[in-house]
């Protein structure tokens, strides 16, 4: 059985098409990956400054003024 040259041609045109976009594929995942890894560090950082800032609604007795009737 001979295999058709058109059909060899066909077969080798589709591999090239399908190296070349895995190629690009692999790029786009490698710097998407980059991207994650900074969004991780800025996620982790603002995290932290958020963990060290103390929210209370009640201010010190410092700050507060004294009632009308003082």
């Amino acid at each position: 059985m001979l295999i058709k040259p058109d059909l060899v041609e066909s077969l080798e045109s589709k591999i090239a098409y399908l190296e070349y976009n895995l190629e690009n594929i692999s790029n786009e995942v490698y710097e998407l990956r980059q991207i994650i890894e900074k969004q991780k560090v800025q996620i982790n950082f603002l995290a932290n400054k958020l963990k060290a800032v103390e929210v209370t609604n009640v201010a010190s007795r410092s700050e507060e003024t004294p009632p009308p009737h003082y």
